[in-house]
């Protein structure tokens, strides 16, 4: 789902008292409906377990190594709300359905089948948003809303899986105009379809994505500071 970034050491963490005001900043600024989705991917288990201390209870990950090693460090913690964000390969659906609730990336209906099938065999109903490509971005996957169309009754028929809503990702370069036209075009399709969660909005767009709808916004470097790398950041 996300640009390629490196996976080098995590960024230095941020002290408890800046983490709890920038959470406290981004949660009185988001409208009623939109919750925020912490993306703690490449972040300290200890910096998740500040922003749990502030309140914080749902976080996004993309690698599953990574976020299986953070979970047995939260383990004393009450239970908390995970979702998958990544790009999700179809030899990773097992362990990422073993390991979360929710995935935001399924994009295609092969991936869509399996998931469900393997879900089957694990005896889980996760939550899934179906990632959608609504502009031309040869850095992204997903459905059109065509295929999307075309597939969505055999998708919504994909027991246990639970589809829920669909999650995209502007392309950069976007104006904040066109940004949010592409966000409006992704909250039609979801209402069209029936789903009721939209998944929009990063560090630097979510203003135009919750002002179009969105109800999970992708927020990690404005919550815990820059991750090392080239990664796009969230």
């Amino acid at each position: 789902m996300t640009r390629p970034s490196s996976d080098g050491p995590a960024a230095l963490p941020s002290p408890p008292s800046e983490l709890a005001a920038r959470l406290a900043a981004l949660q009185a600024a988001l409208p009623a409906g939109a919750r925020l989705l912490a993306v703690s991917k490449g972040q300290l288990a200890s910096q998740l377990r500040l922003a749990v201390g502030a309140g914080q209870r749902s976080f996004g990950e993309s690698r599953l190594q990574e976020a299986i090693a953070k979970q047995a460090e939260l383990a004393d913690l009450e239970p908390l709300d995970w979702h998958f964000i990544g790009r999700l390969q179809a030899n990773k659906v097992r362990g990422v359905l073993r390991h979360f609730g929710t995935i935001h990336s399924l994009d295609s209906l092969p991936l869509a089948q399996r998931a469900a099938r393997i879900a089957a065999e694990e005896t889980l109903s996760p939550a899934v948003l179906f990632q959608v490509k609504l502009r031309p971005d040869p850095g992204k996957t997903g459905f059109s809303a065509e295929e999307l169309r075309q597939a969505w009754p055999r998708l919504a028929a994909l027991a246990p899986l639970r589809p829920v809503g669909l999650m995209t990702i502007a392309p950069l370069g976007l104006s904040p105009g066109e940004r949010q036209a592409l966000f409006a075009d992704c909250a039609a399709l979801a209402r069209e379809l029936g789903l009721r969660e939209l998944s929009m909005g990063m560090s630097g767009d979510w203003p135009e994505a919750v002002a179009a709808g969105s109800t999970w916004v992708r927020i990690g470097s404005t919550l815990f500071g820059a991750r090392p790398g080239n990664g796009s950041p969230q």
